[in-house]
């Protein structure tokens, strides 16, 4: 019976050292590379103690990200504690990205704050170019040759065509990176500038004498406000002469005008040629008249036989002198006239 149970009491023990036996391997298993951590955190005097560890892993928090930014901000001497890391990683920012910006501004003289900088880098902005660009100021071509075009095309006031393209030298303002414009801003600003220079010039050659003067009008314009820049300068690279497109609209319109004129040529001619058989149609109508009346000639004279109001000498005195006017005609008038009178004798 004493064998029986102890046997039942070593069998519960080894039951419960089996469970803490498995206890202690997933322990080890999930929390042994955070010693690791601890250790190196402890070794750069970063001070992420083991329970800050553990409580990223069960708030899922990256611990490499935390650490690595813990250490590289207390070796440069910057405080940042284990819990702004952390809010800021939860927040969706990249803290690595920030602290060494932190640590690049700070070795080059720039105000930037923790505050700042997080603040940027949650906007979407890469704050690490942002302070290198600071410091080390970029180039901009303008056009942009990702857009297709190679150079800003502007006529001047002589007609001509004036292809150019700039160069611009601008640096990041830390102040201005939430919710100043990009890059593209500056890029369209800029080649607004450009245009409206060569625009108002009298004459393309005052471009291709003086190409600085395009650089001194833009820069004047100021449009580097409200954007994230600060525009440093503007080269012009390069300037050619295009079409003479003063010319070519000024062919163009002189051909618009032939086709114009020429239309109303047509217009006036066709109008004419309409008059014309109106007034064909007019005298074939009065002609026609006349003959009715001619018609009635015969019938006035047979009535007035009748009636005794005209005799015979009197119609052949008529035929007489209708006789001897249309011979005076003839010898007066020619052939033509001769037809002309015995058409209407007929």
């Amino acid at each position: 019976m004493a064998t029986s149970i102890l046997a039942a009491v070593s069998g519960e023990w080894w039951v419960l050292i089996a469970l803490a036996g498995v206890v202690v391997i997933v322990f080890l298993a999930l929390f042994m590379p955070l010693f690791g951590l601890w250790l190196q955190a402890l070794a750069a005097h970063a001070g992420v103690g083991i329970r800050d560890l553990i409580g990223m892993r069960l708030r899922k928090v990256n611990p490499h990200v935390i650490v690595l930014s813990r250490i590289q901000a207390v070796r440069a001497g910057l405080e940042l504690s284990t819990e702004q890391l952390e809010s800021h990683y939860l927040a969706g920012g990249r803290p690595v990205n920030v602290v060494r910006a932190l640590i690049a501004a700070n070795r080059a003289n720039i105000d930037l704050t923790w505050k700042v900088g997080t603040a940027i880098d949650l906007a979407g902005r890469d704050i690490l170019d942002a302070v290198q660009t600071s410091v080390n100021p970029k180039v901009i071509d303008c056009p942009n040759p990702v857009s297709g075009k190679t150079t800003i095309d502007a006529v001047a006031k002589d007609g001509i065509q004036v292809k150019a393209k700039a160069r611009v030298t601008v640096r990041a303002n830390i102040d201005r990176l939430v919710g100043g414009a990009t890059e593209e801003t500056i890029i369209a600003r800029v080649g607004e500038g450009i245009v409206t220079t060569i625009g108002s010039s009298d004459s393309y050659k005052q471009v291709l004498e003086n190409p600085d003067l395009i650089s001194k009008k833009v820069l004047e314009k100021g449009l580097d406000a409200g954007t994230a820049f600060e525009i440093l300068s503007i080269d012009i690279a390069d300037v050619d002469v295009g079409e003479n497109v003063g010319a070519k609209l000024q062919a163009d319109q002189a051909e618009a005008d032939k086709r114009r004129f020429q239309a109303e040529a047509e217009k006036r001619r066709a109008m004419a040629m309409a008059r014309e058989q109106e007034m064909k149609a007019l005298t074939q109508e009065n002609r026609a008249q006349v003959v009715l009346a001619e018609a009635e000639i015969p019938k006035a004279m047979a009535e007035a036989f009748r009636s005794g109001n005209l005799g015979i000498m009197d119609y052949y005195r008529m035929k007489n002198i209708q006789a001897d006017t249309q011979m005076r005609g003839n010898i007066a008038g020619g052939p033509g006239h001769k037809q002309e009178g015995d058409k209407h004798s007929s």
